[in-house]
């Protein structure tokens, strides 16, 4: 054996990216000898070298070894099937192991069985059978299905003779036989004798049968049916396991207590310290997410549909929808220096000397409500059911319910400027969003988005949901997707860059959805539903325009009662970490981590 390569038994194509091919006694590694020679020399070597049909290379060194004649002999004896050792004779006499010689031990001292000398129960049962038959005049042909009656006689005095075949008619068997239905029969004929050969007629069937098959042959379908074998494991998709999809929230860290009806809206802070909830105990309630401790609780006289707190971290200021107006409020929590710049950022508005014509009223907050945190009232002429900020913190848009032109209104919080974007109603609005990158403005109705271009007023484009009523929708930080919960319990996921149509419908929930929500870093959304479930998916979006997003559910976070048939009303991630809050009906705020 050659053991200057000391990797052992191991598959040498593991080596086959590798400049060595493996390692010697010193632990030093073999490299590869170096082939220069192309297809050309490769060719010439064979034609001009007499030994090259003896020559191999060992994968152990690379090293190409010439056979000798010995080696050569063994190879074509193993081709030929005979053994390798030239000396070994596979006709030699066979050796006697045990001598002819009685001996006087036995080579085994086995007991013998008992079924050796006990008479056979079976071969009992068989002579008796046999015997019946015989003493009742009847033998039972081996090989056919058919008896013969009276095959036996007696002539007296015990001597029994063979008889010729009984002559009467199997009248009991044609009559069982037809009695039977023709799907029970086991032939479709009765069996009849004749005396030879000759006196079989033909088969009076035979036209009947031809006829039938030439029938079949006829009206037979002029067509190949392709049998696909499909196997079933194949058509289920290739997910991966959850576990290679971690982080994601998968328990209930804490729950924040103190509402005393249910919870309709959530809002956390760019920093993620701080959390802001909206009831219908007509009451705001800021929470510190780490303690689920209420720091604040403000009074706003009416139910709270919607709470948006400015996604700019140099801004501490919330938004929060009461009844007909838009309240901006400052918390005052954290860092004074923030929030203190913040008021005096709205302290220094100078108003226009010519009053503009705006569908809103912008009123500045009351001493009593400037105490409670209240700075600016945008009061509507309808109830107003959403807010949401832009990106960068200075316009903000509101929802009102109305089947007009004004349902939706676009705020500029430095100027205190409203307008109303559109000319026309294109259906009622249940929630609008702005694209985290681009000038563009998502609005949703009933069973439509349309995105429109804010900077060239146009309409982009319409996507189809596919729902009967679209209930929320959240946009991905990369801009190119979107989500939409329905009140038909669907989560269509939308590839703007791909179709109009959803990429993937989602039935997980078996009730309304009531919100979705996108991470801002990490690849996962989630959906609240009226089921009690919050249900967190896996959600990656690659950079390659070939290749379609991943959606994976990985986890079902439980916690909510029930409540008037509500369930989980608002979902919404933290800002850094894979968290997740959950509002719902039984009047709590739960975290899950």
């Amino acid at each position: 054996q050659d053991i200057r390569n000391t990797v052992g038994n191991i598959p040498m194509e593991w080596y086959q990216d590798f400049p060595h091919i493996g390692y010697n006694l010193d632990g030093k590694k073999i490299y590869k000898p170096i082939r220069t020679k192309d297809e050309l020399d490769m060719f010439l070597e064979k034609m001009e070298n007499p030994d090259y049909w003896r020559t191999v290379q060992d994968k152990m060194t690379g090293a190409d070894i010439k056979l000798t004649d010995e080696q050569v002999d063994l190879v074509h004896r193993l081709q030929k099937g005979q053994f390798g050792d030239v000396h070994f004779d596979p006709y030699e006499p066979a050796v006697d192991f045990f001598t002819h010689e009685v001996m006087i031990h036995p080579v085994t001292n086995r007991p013998a069985d008992k079924r050796s000398f006990i008479p056979s129960l079976i071969e009992k049962e068989k002579v008796r059978a046999r015997g019946s038959a015989v003493m009742a005049g009847e033998k039972h042909l081996e090989g056919g299905s058919c008896w013969a009656r009276g095959t036996w006689q007696d002539r007296g005095g015990g001597a029994w003779v063979s008889r010729g075949p009984d002559p009467r008619p199997l009248r009991p068997q044609k009559l069982a036989w037809e009695q039977q239905e023709p799907a029970e029969r086991k032939l479709n004929f009765v069996p009849q004798q004749y005396r030879c050969l000759r006196a079989v007629p033909a088969y009076s069937r035979f036209i009947h049968e031809r006829f039938e098959r030439c029938l079949d042959l006829y009206l037979c379908p002029r067509q190949r049916k392709m049998r696909v074998n499909v196997d079933p494991e194949d058509l289920i998709p290739k997910l991966p396991k959850p576990r290679d999809l971690q982080p994601f929230p998968t328990t209930q860290a804490l729950v924040y207590r103190g509402h005393g009806s249910l919870v309709r809206c959530l809002s956390v802070s760019p920093s993620g310290q701080w959390l802001v909830s909206g009831s219908d105990d007509c009451t705001v309630r800021f929470w510190e997410v780490c303690t689920a401790r209420c720091m604040k609780t403000l009074p706003v006289g009416g139910v709270v549909k919607s709470v948006a707190w400015n996604p700019n971290p140099t801004i501490c200021l919330v938004a929060i929808c009461v009844e007909q107006s838009v309240l901006l409020v400052n918390p005052c929590l954290g860092d004074k220096l923030l929030y203190g710049a913040t008021d005096q950022l709205l302290e220094s508005y100078v108003a226009p000397e010519e009053e503009r014509v705006q569908p809103v009223q912008w009123v500045t907050a009351t001493t009593e409500e400037h105490s409670r945190g209240v700075r600016l009232v945008v009061q509507h002429s309808k109830a107003v059911k959403q807010v949401t900020w832009h990106g960068k913190g200075d316009y903000f848009a509101s929802v009102v319910s109305d089947n007009s032109n004004m349902q939706v209104l676009i705020h500029q919080s430095s100027k205190r400027w409203s307008q109303n974007p559109f000319r026309k109603s294109k259906g009622l609005v249940q929630c609008v969003l702005f694209h985290p990158i681009r000038p563009y403005f998502f609005v949703a109705t009933q069973r439509y988005v349309r995105v429109y271009n804010l900077l060239k007023q146009e309409l982009t484009k319409k996507l189809m949901t596919n729902c009967k009523w679209v209930s929320s929708m959240a946009i991905h930080p990369g801009g190119d997707n979107i989500i939409c919960g329905s009140y038909d319990s669907k989560l269509a996921w939308f590839d703007l860059d791909l179709s109009t149509r959803p990429y993937q419908l989602l039935r997980h929930h078996k009730k309304a959805l009531r919100s979705v929500a996108f991470h801002r870093h990490y690849p996962l959304f989630a959906s609240g539903s009226d089921d009690g479930t919050v249900i967190v998916c896996h959600g990656m979006v690659y950079n390659d325009l070939l290749q379609n997003p991943l959606l994976v559910p990985v986890k079902v976070l439980k916690g909510h009662v029930l409540t008037l048939d509500l369930g989980v009303l608002d979902v919404l991630f933290h800002p850094t970490q894979p968290w997740v809050f959950s509002s719902g009906a039984d009047g709590t705020v739960r975290l899950y981590t």
